[in-house]
């Protein structure tokens, strides 16, 4: 029997705001257990919460990327049920009236185009955190975290891939740090996702049974957990047993995901308003505001990348991975003028070398002007491409501008016509038997031939060059 894969997302953003959702306590990554739990985040009795402006603009700015629906009235409700680290019994979510609701976004598999609709996204706060390996027979609860401001973003069950969901998954971390409503760091809990897996035969219109992988902090592990959920599924039904809803956990250990508890349906929490909250309303000036103040979104970038730069539609999509790595791009085409080869260059040399390093864009010692001056004299026949990189490794250890590299080190290209035939008619004199090779018609002779010129040159001899004159001299 031949099985389709079945894939829905639930994202948990974590939005960049100083303070919490309902409180003023700090939402800095890094305290001291229990530091950052105030009165409000712990539940003492009286208490009451307050909603913090800055979540639900962030929520405003995500439905205006996506194209989605803001529900200009939305309600905030309380989802019951009972764990360590949630102090209050409940967790302040967004069910019948979330404040994003539908939106679409759109990715590259491999050149693939896909485009995923999101059921909604709505504001909830974050609960906190139980410590276990500290802690022999025992369990500390670190309520840092408990209030924290999350968007969780919900798409439909349209993925039918680990390859799509990492793709989806990378697009959606993209948007939302490129926009600003989360610093997209997954080590530290900023972006975390849960995977809703199931299988079923192919052509059938019936969704399987779910299982939900919880809390998966990288894109490798979440491509890791559903493939192996998905060969559980498929060899779990093929033996004759059934598949029954569950939350599951993934160890990256042994690479199996491994049952948590029976999976809760949504009357399971007796979910109802929040008493404590008034119903938000968003006023339209502020929602034209917000949208004014929005940034060139990355699919409108990439067009204009293919349009402006002559890159493919898959390079564009690599160079808007990040709002830091486009504009660093954009900076060093606009330096030189040669889109496609500092497109090139950027995820090429410069790439490798960063990634070498363990450094982000961000952080790279060649500069976009820099490696726009670089691409420049390649173009102009200064360097050729084995001379350019000898200059960005002198740019890489700070050894100066380009030019100034040029010229301290002797890496200028040779392009003296006079100059360069007198080392051909040396090459060709002590190579004769390269030559008769060539003139009975073995290609590779020739390719030697230039082999030995370039050496005699030290490299500097331009390639092009080289290759006109040898043709026009055995002739």
């Amino acid at each position: 029997m031949k099985w389709e894969t079945v894939i829905g997302l639930e994202v948990h953003t974590q939005l960049a705001t100083q303070s919490k959702i309902f409180s003023g306590s700090s939402t800095a990554f890094g305290a001291s257990p229990n530091t950052q739990a105030s009165a409000v985040d712990i539940a003492l009795p009286g208490v009451l919460p307050v909603l913090n402006k800055g979540a639900v603009e962030c929520a405003i700015k995500f439905a205006l990327a996506i194209g989605a629906t803001l529900n200009r009235i939305n309600v905030f409700d309380r989802k019951n049920y009972f764990y360590p680290d949630l102090p209050k019994g409940y967790q302040i979510s967004q069910l019948a009236k979330p404040i994003v609701e539908g939106g679409v976004l759109t990715f590259l598999v491999g050149d693939t185009e896909r485009t995923v609709n999101l059921t909604r996204a709505h504001l909830e706060e974050d609960a906190g955190k139980s410590l276990h390996e500290d802690f022999h027979g025992m369990t500390g609860i670190d309520l840092n975290r408990a209030g924290t401001p999350l968007l969780e973003i919900v798409s439909e069950p349209e993925i039918r891939s680990s390859a799509e969901a990492v793709a989806y998954a990378r697009a959606l971390h993209t948007l939302v740090t490129w926009i600003g409503i989360c610093d997209g760091n997954m080590q530290e809990g900023s972006f975390r996702v849960d995977a809703n897996v199931s299988v079923r035969p192919v052509g059938q219109a019936e969704f399987g049974t779910r299982r939900e992988i919880k809390n998966l902090n990288s894109f490798k592990f979440l491509q890791q957990a559903i493939d192996y959920e998905v060969r559980w599924q498929i060899e779990t039904l093929e033996d004759g047993g059934r598949i029954e809803q569950a939350t599951v956990l993934f160890d990256p250990d042994t690479g199996e995901t491994r049952m948590m508890r029976s999976k809760e349906d949504a009357h399971d929490y007796r979910y109802f308003p929040d008493p404590d909250l008034l119903p938000v309303k968003l006023d339209e000036d502020w929602i034209e505001s917000v949208r004014n103040a929005l940034p060139e979104l990355p699919a409108a970038m990439q067009l204009r990348f293919q349009s402006e730069y002559s890159v493919s539609a898959y390079d564009a999509g690599l160079l808007t991975g990040s709002r830091a790595l486009a504009e660093y791009f954009e900076a060093a085409a606009c330096a030189c003028g040669q889109g496609k080869l500092v497109a090139n260059w950027v995820m090429g040399e410069l790439s490798a070398t960063l990634n070498k390093a363990e450094l982000d864009i961000t952080q790279s010692p060649v500069s976009a002007r820099q490696l726009g001056a670089l691409v420049a004299r390649i173009q102009d026949g200064t360097l050729s491409g084995k001379l350019a990189k000898l200059v960005f490794e002198g740019l890489w250890e700070g050894a100066g501008e380009v030019d100034a590299i040029i010229e301290a080190r002797g890496l200028k290209q040779m392009s003296d016509s006079g100059e360069l035939e007198k080392i051909i008619d040396d090459v060709l004199a002590s190579n004769q038997k390269s030559v008769e090779e060539f003139h009975s018609g073995k290609e590779k002779a020739f390719n030697a031939l230039i082999g030995q010129v370039m050496k005699a040159s030290k490299g500097k001899a331009n390639p092009a060059q080289v290759n006109d004159l040898l043709k026009a001299k055995l002739q």
